[in-house]
Order: C-alpha cells, then structure tokens, then sequence
C-alpha cells in the first residue's frame, strides 16, 4: 500500500502554511535567527554523536568527494545548458536564467546533512564533501555564472558563515563526543527534529519571502509546474549518471 513519507507531508504543509501566512516583517529576522539556531544544534549533535574514526573516514573518501565536485560544478551545469537548447521555449527566458543559475550552486550544508542523515547515508563523508562544494562554490560559481549567463557577479557565499554557523558547532559537538556521545545516540529523536525541523524552517522562511515578492501573481501555475518537471528530469538525469559511475 502506497504511504506518503511524514517529512513529504510536513514539506508540502509548511509551502502551504508559507502561502497563506507567509512571515514578513518583525518576524522574518526571528524565523532566520531561529533556522541557524536549530542548523547549529543539528552539526553540534552530529559532531557529538559520530565517532573520531568515522570522521576520519569521511573525510578519507576522496574518491565520493571528487564525484561530487564534478556532479556540482561540471555536470549540473552541462546538463542545465544542454535542457536548455532542447527546449528553450519551454520555461520564460528569466525563469529558464534561474534554473541556469541554480545549476552552478552548490547545495546548502545544511540540507545536505540533513538528507544525508534522514536517508541513514554517510553523515562525516557528506559534511567534509558539502563544506569542500560550498568553499569551492564560493570561488568557482561567479565563474560558471559568467561562463553560463554571460555575466559577472560577486562571491555567492560566505566562508566565515560556513566555519562559524555550521563546522565550529560540528567541531565542539567532536570535543564532547567522549562525554556526552552515549546520550546524543539514545537520543536520536531530538537529532531527527534538528534535521527535519531546520529544513521546514528554512523552507517556511524562503517561501514566504517568494510569496511576499508575488510568487503567486508573477508565475502562472502551469510554469511553476513545468519548473518543476525541469528540476526532477535534471535531478534524475544526475542520479543515473552517478550509478553509471
């Protein structure tokens, strides 16, 4: 019998509650502030509950790491330009020039922490290889930006940001592992709130902002959803590559 996963539920109910009590004002710093409270909470009891070696072995794997450079800097954007030339009309040209943009990104630290630990995957070897994208971003996407759009622009990230909001609380969540790492694993409830909770949070806060800009009223609907068919063709296009690999 077909069950949705609660996390999908959770996911389309915050868009929902996004769209018709989006956050604005006074309470848009709150919600941030918030967002990097519980994504710091998240790294600190991953860093508590991992052991020394695992961490090692995470950071070792240079192999998944050059996989995922290449996959976030080379073929995301090959296969954006490429969708791109096959169907140009398909999407508005400013829409088809964030989809573009999008693939020069990284992803977020965060989300792919996140994921990574939901999924049950490789939590030490997806932070080493998330921070090395998201530091390298910083550098090589106003690149691939120029490269793509044809345009220049500044630094998309914030290397301080990354060590002070998200490796600093992983660090010090490592320094107490001997301590406090046999409550963090009997404990593993509060670290599946901090994974799914600062995903929501995160989406909630983005999403109101898209809906106080007039989401709604500047994007039919039949384009959010072609937007959408874009995003998963080009995502599965990534994961079969990667199982080629």
């Amino acid at each position: 019998m077909f069950r949705l996963d609660p996390f999908l539920i959770g996911l389309i109910c915050t868009i929902f509650l996004a769209t018709v009590l989006p956050c604005h004002g006074a309470a848009v710093p709150v919600f941030q502030w918030l967002a990097i409270l519980v994504i710091a909470l998240m790294f600190f009891l991953q860093g508590a509950r991992l052991s020394r070696k695992a961490v090692v072995d995470g950071v070792m794997a240079w192999r998944l790491h050059l996989i995922i450079l290449a996959c976030t800097f080379v073929l995301f954007p090959l296969l954006g330009l490429a969708a791109h030339a096959l169907m140009p009309g398909l999407l508005q040209n400013d829409v088809w020039l964030g989809v573009l943009f999008l693939c020069c990104l990284p992803s977020t630290v965060q989300s792919s922490i996140a994921f990574t630990s939901i999924g049950g995957g490789n939590v030490p070897a997806a932070v080493c290889a998330a921070t090395a994208s998201n530091i390298a971003g910083i550098f090589i996407t106003p690149f691939l930006v120029g490269l793509v759009l044809s345009k220049h622009g500044g630094a998309s990230g914030n290397v301080m940001n990354i060590v002070f909001q998200l490796l600093l609380p992983f660090i010090l969540g490592q320094l107490l592992q001997p301590w406090i790492g046999k409550w963090a694993h009997r404990n593993k409830k509060l670290l599946s709130f901090t994974d799914r909770g600062s995903i929501l949070i995160v989406v909630y806060t983005a999403f109101s902002e898209a809906v106080m800009q007039g989401l709604w009223h500047r994007l039919p609907l039949s384009q959010l959803g072609l937007i959408a068919l874009v995003d998963f063709l080009l995502l599965v296009c990534v994961l079969s590559d990667y199982g080629l690999w």
